[in-house]
């Protein structure tokens, strides 16, 4: 069977009540539970959360319930360690059911990240489907005007200097401005990580910065991903709701 876990939890301090703030009529939270409950390979949705709130939401959608435990629901926890968690209690869940059924594949999703569709997450379950070798499907923006070229950090002397060095792009002296200059650059969207339970079963293995997407990663190309953290972003998921939802 494929399984949906979503992720969110209360708490959050850049933009506080952000899984159910209201976007275009409805929670934040209700866009990628909708798009789970409308994927016709999807099996069973589950949330991780803390949040009474959330969990009513999930009830009204028939997703079943895994409260998060404490240690996971801190600002220092990590995402990753949170669908660790989720995938350990589904998978315990369905082996009460029966032996014979096991869990294909993983379809891991955010509360704060409504930008997906349920075609995209079809997309990359076909994907993998076709392709075993590969250990996820993971939706993609492409945002060149934030190339690893253009980053900067503040130092020790107040001042910005470059995030990365130059060398790292090749010879400094034929960089160009021009922000398309290095080619696409690519960000993993936070939309959709179509997983093998293999990903979470060894995270270890996984690259970073979402170890959870294993070693060999497809693109599921949309525009303008994101997953929300501050307030000013609701304009661009309202924008891209408004385009992508029928």
């Amino acid at each position: 069977m494929i399984v949906a876990i979503l992720m969110g939890r209360k708490g959050s301090k850049g933009f506080p009540g952000k899984n159910l703030h209201m976007v275009l009529g409805k929670p934040l939270a209700y866009y990628p539970m909708k798009a789970a409950k409308d994927c016709p390979e999807i099996d069973k949705i589950y949330i991780s959360t803390d949040d009474e709130r959330l969990m009513k939401l999930a009830q009204e959608n028939d997703i079943e319930i895994i409260k998060r435990p404490p240690e996971l629901c801190t600002d220092e926890a990590l995402g990753e360690h949170v669908f660790v968690h989720a995938y350990k209690v589904v998978k315990e869940r369905i082996e009460q059911q029966g032996p014979r059924t096991e869990i294909e594949l993983v379809v891991l999703l955010m509360c704060n990240a409504p930008t997906i569709t349920p075609a995209t997450i079809s997309e990359g379950i076909k994907v993998l489907r076709d392709n075993p070798e590969y250990d996820s499907a993971v939706t993609v923006s492409r945002y060149n005007m934030w190339s690893p070229l253009r980053a900067r950090k503040i130092g020790y002397d107040g001042l910005l200097h470059p995030f990365v060095p130059f060398e790292t792009f090749g010879d400094p002296k034929k960089l160009s401005c021009d922000r398309d200059s290095q080619g696409d650059v690519w960000f993993a969207d936070m939309g959709a990580s179509i997983v093998r339970p293999r990903c979470l079963e060894r995270l270890e293995d996984g690259l970073l910065p979402q170890k959870w997407m294993g070693q060999k990663i497809y693109p599921l190309k949309q525009w303008g991903g994101l997953d929300v953290d501050y307030e000013w972003q609701i304009p661009q998921v309202e924008y891209w709701l408004k385009k992508n939802l029928k």
